[in-house]
């Protein structure tokens, strides 16, 4: 059964339909990622699913008692009107178990007061349980290693939510979800306000999920390893894939092939039923050709309202649309005209980067290069050459100096220690360059003519390969979204023949589209990149070196992004396995041998048998508490309430002491 199902939603602005005819499922247990150009509504269409917003066409059903935790773009009045801390807020989400680690203490203290009731007893038993079952032991560690993993330290647990970022504020309504583990956990975009690191862990814990997630984002990496399924959403429907978003794209380009195919059957279909209708509905055969038109008529009408695909092998009956009347002969033809292919690709945006020249086989070395400012020092690196034809990705957590080290390398700031040289016959283009040079009063022609003196037609011919036709044109640059904006740069970039490119986040506000023509542009490319990027995917398509910015330090590894990630995971488990043998050995060791080894080992060693004693001492103070539990039980039915007083305070401390011992034993084994 599934969790939520929407059938044929619909929304509009205004007279503007944002999309209508939007029907898909949400099993449980799916991990889906919603993809789609920008501006098609994945947003309105989850604040839908979610219950944010009503439809104004359309239902929304969802299982009786589904828990729906949803994570909104930009979460700045997630915490409105809240004056908690990081951490208190977090604590909200176990107010249950908060509550019930309180009623144990009450009740502990009546027993050592006194208190001998029968019911006392049950009462306290069922709390404990409840307590213990509920994760009564472990939700304050759970609270630590998500805030960790998002990204807050321990020294920000105590921020008051008022005094966070915007982008904090996302990260902590994204921590808070995670806590309260819902049955459908709704994501817009969680990746935008996250470091790698972060991202990664995001990554491993959505895979361990054991709830639903349905997620949007144009992190194509996040999705690769995330999701099980696509939703590809456009303006009229939602196409369902299976497998993550590289099966997805192999499936949609099959798919789009078939659909064509089918199309064109069908069209040439329609267009035979109208040519018999023109032939013979002056005739005496009147009468078949009004019926085969008032029959075209209704599939021509559902195909408007429902979509071509949508009414493939339905019966008319099955279709549950209406004509008001038959169309004309002329109106047949008309709608016949009218109709385009179900899915076809977007408008292809034709990124050519051509080098003008070749260049040398040396593009970028550095000499005991050292990156900063003269009051803040960043990092410094070994000796790195970068070649003609390469591309190294430069990693690194934000403020770690990646794009101080590109306008370093441009020239533009003076190093700290050492040089970079630059190899002969370059011609360089810097992304970030032609993005902050653009004049917000200009529009996105003059914008054009002015980097480049081009013809009005040349340039509208140039634009339009980017995706600027019509009008777009003539808009000004101050009103240009992000990700327009980039599109832009990409378009000037495009004029500058150069062969080495630094770009500096080239796919940041870009939609998943125009990610795919930039990766298929900068693939074909000729020359030589330096690519500063959060986009993992990119990178990993890109990339023959990995420059890692790390501890202060610059640290390259020859291979692509994939071998990089499986170097590191490696290196982690060796440290892993190296540190459970060494402590196995030391656990292994004789007293002699023990005494010759180093102070780690006997640390170890010790803290081994620490651990040992502590859990003779639980074996016992359990088997102490079991047996005044019979104690206890016996006086209960045998009503020697003179007896009950003494037992319950005693069963009380033993229970104290058992917390205690477990705890201790929880530290020392971590």
């Amino acid at each position: 059964m599934s969790l939520l199902s929407a059938q044929n939603l619909g929304q509009y602005f205004g007279g503007y339909s944002i999309f209508s005819g939007i029907s898909a499922d949400v099993p449980r247990e799916a991990r889906i990622g919603l993809v789609g150009p920008n501006g098609v509504g994945k947003t309105t269409l989850l604040r839908l699913l979610a219950g944010v917003a009503e439809p104004e066409s359309g239902t929304v059903s969802r299982a009786r008692e589904v828990r729906i935790g949803y994570l909104r773009q930009e979460a700045v009045e997630a915490f409105a009107a809240r004056d908690h801390s990081v951490y208190a807020e977090m604590l909200t989400v176990f107010a249950g178990l908060i509550a019930q680690a309180a009623e144990l203490q009450t009740m502990e203290a009546a027993m050592a007061a006194g208190d001998y009731s029968d019911t006392l007893l049950a009462a306290y038993g069922a709390v404990q349980e409840a307590f213990v079952g509920g994760g009564g032991y472990e939700y304050e560690s759970h609270i630590a290693s998500v805030l960790s993993g998002l990204g807050f330290p321990p020294a920000t647990w105590g921020t008051a939510l008022a005094h966070l970022s915007g982008g904090q504020k996302t990260r902590a309504l994204l921590a808070k979800l995670l806590l309260e583990s819902p049955d459908l956990l709704i994501l817009d975009e969680p990746t935008n306000h996250l470091d790698i690191a972060a991202i990664s862990w995001l990554e491993h814990t959505l895979r361990e999920w054991t709830g639903t997630v349905l997620v949007v984002s144009h992190d194509r990496y996040f999705l690769d390893t995330v999701v099980d399924r696509i939703w590809d959403m456009s303006r009229t429907g939602i196409e369902v894939y299976r497998g993550n978003y590289s099966a997805y794209l192999t499936q949609r380009n099959e798919r789009w092939e078939r659909y064509k195919l089918l199309f064109d059957a069908e069209h040439a279909r329609l267009e035979a039923e109208l040519e018999f209708i023109r032939r013979f509905v002056d005739t005496p055969t009147n009468e078949i050709a009004k019926g085969k038109l008032k029959r075209l008529s209704r599939e021509l009408f559902a195909i408007k309202q429902l979509g071509f695909m949508a009414i493939q092998g339905k019966k008319w009956s099955e279709l549950g649309v209406n004509a008001d009347r038959p169309m004309t002969v002329d109106e047949a033809a008309a709608a016949i005209k009218g109709l385009s292919p179900p899915r076809e690709p977007p408008p292809a945006l034709t990124l050519k980067l051509k080098p003008t020249a070749r260049g040398g086989d040396l593009v970028l070395r550095t000499y005991g290069l050292t990156v900063g400012y003269p009051q803040r020092r960043l990092f410094q690196t070994d000796d790195i050459i970068l070649n003609r034809g390469e591309c190294a990705a430069l990693i690194g957590p934000n403020g770690t100096g990646k794009t101080t080290f590109l306008r370093t390398a441009l020239g533009e700031l003076e190093p700290l220690t050492g040089s970079v040289q630059l190899g002969a016959s370059l011609r360089v283009g810097y992304f970030a360059q032609a993005h902050e040079s653009l004049n917000p009063e200009h529009s996105v022609l003059e914008a054009l003519i002015d980097y480049r003196n081009l013809l009005i037609p040349e340039a509208r011919h140039h634009l339009a390969a980017f995706g600027f036709r019509g009008e777009d044109i003539y808009k000004p640059v101050a009103a240009l979204s992000g990700g327009e904006r980039g599109r832009l740069a990409l378009a000037l970039l495009a004029l500058d023949g150069a062969n080495f490119l630094l770009l500096d986040e080239p796919t940041n506000h870009l939609d998943i589209g125009a990610q795919e023509v930039l990766q298929a542009g900068l693939e074909a490319f000729g020359g030589t990149l330096l690519l500063v990027s959060h986009d993992r995917y990119l990178i990993d398509r890109l990339a023959t070196q990995i420059w890692e910015i790390r501890d202060g330090k610059l640290h390259v590894f020859a291979g692509t992004y994939k071998e990089y990630v499986a170097f590191g995971e490696r290196a982690a488990r060796q440290s892993k396995e190296a540190t459970a043998q060494a402590t196995q050995a030391a656990k292994a060791a004789t007293p002699a041998a023990a005494t010759a080894k180093p102070n780690a080992d006997r640390e170890a060693r010790k803290r081994a048998e620490l651990v040992a004693a502590l859990e003779a001492q639980i074996a016992t103070a359990e088997a102490a508490l079991s047996h005044c539990t019979a104690e206890l039980q016996a006086a209960a039915d045998a009503q020697r309430h003179a007896d009950l007083g003494p037992l319950s305070t005693r069963y009380a401390t033993q229970q104290a002491q058992l917390d205690h011992l477990l705890a201790e034993w929880e530290t020392l084994a971590s």
